[in-house]
């Protein structure tokens, strides 16, 4: 037990020192982030701050993660749905920063990129480790067979957490925080199931987080840009898989949830009436325009990220 002290305790120690360095290297390229006009005119302040800070984030976690867990098939999977998703970010937030533009690869691309590593986590999952196609079921002791669904269904968490993160992604410390609670509360769960190797990779997850929030909080002196919420969700999204949990995620990641449904929503009225639901989405945009605070949004959604992950804990019973 010990080692998930240390994984967390490394990742956070790491982030501590690499982030000064990684920083100041971000601001020396140029590496600033772009704000769309379109939002909160308070946010036209942070135009400039470093980004792809998300590199500090996986830096940490690969790093405590090779150090203190047995490198097995389900830790290298992880490891590579993570790096592999922070890649895509990155050449995500580089196209933003060379172009000097709010958007980057194009929605096709980013798609198909995310479609392909998620399909082959599935295709491991399957044939490797052999895991079956049934999921958890919270709350009633009992699984449901996906059969012929299983793979479509990873395709859809994966792609769906790891852009449910991103939304997440748009205050000073928000989506950091939100992931360090979610992540603490898998560590928990998933040691239940005797994952020990899977709960160092969470905890260090959460010890990188708890490093790089000292950077990001408000006012942030950098953002994680797509590069680390990209791989967040990745990360969450592919230890979900890897212990059946798809459903408890829904649940314990319900912030994330309320976010993508938010811009689903607004999306959709938008389109069908001509009418916004909110004044802005993602829905944390929706206070900060009724009025709210910047530090309050982020703490009130820190306190519902912790009341959705007891009641996902709940379900293991």
């Amino acid at each position: 037990m010990v080692n998930l002290i240390y994984a967390a305790t490394l990742a956070f120690v790491i982030c501590l020192i690499t982030g000064p360095i990684m920083i100041n290297w971000f601001r020396k390229l140029e590496f600033g982030q772009q704000i769309r006009t379109l939002g909160p005119q308070r946010h036209l302040e942070k135009a400039g701050i470093p980004t792809m800070g998300g590199v500090i984030i996986i830096l940490s976690v690969i790093i405590s993660s090779l150090v203190f867990a047995e490198i097995n098939m389900k830790v290298m999977l992880a490891l590579f749905v993570t790096v592999a998703y922070g890649f895509l970010g990155l050449l995500d937030d580089s196209i933003k920063i060379i172009a000097n533009r709010s958007l980057g690869l194009r929605a096709w691309q980013k798609i198909t990129g995310q479609i392909l590593v998620a399909l082959l986590l599935a295709v491991v999952v399957l044939g490797k480790l052999n895991l079956g196609t049934e999921v958890l079921i919270p709350f009633l002791d009992a699984t449901i067979d996906l059969g012929i669904l299983y793979i479509p269904f990873i395709i859809l968490v994966v792609i769906g957490t790891s852009n449910a993160v991103n939304l997440t992604d748009g205050l000073d410390g928000l989506a950091a925080g939100v992931t360090i609670i979610v992540t603490i509360t898998y560590t928990y769960m998933i040691l239940q199931f005797g994952e020990y190797d899977l709960a160092i990779f969470t905890t260090a997850i959460a010890g990188a987080c708890l490093g790089f929030s000292w950077f990001n909080t408000h006012p942030a002196q950098v953002f994680m840009g797509d590069t680390g919420s990209l791989a967040l969700g990745g990360a969450l999204a592919s230890i979900a898989v890897l212990t059946r949990t798809q459903f408890f995620l829904l649940i314990i990641g319900g912030v994330y949830v309320v976010e993508a449904l938010s811009v689903m929503i607004q999306v959709s009225s938008y389109k069908l009436t001509g009418k916004r639901v909110f004044k802005m989405s993602p829905i944390h945009h929706h206070f900060e325009l009724k009025g709210w605070k910047e530090s309050k949004i982020v703490v009130r959604f820190w306190i519902l990220a912790t009341l959705l992950s007891l009641i996902g804990l709940l379900g293991l019973a």
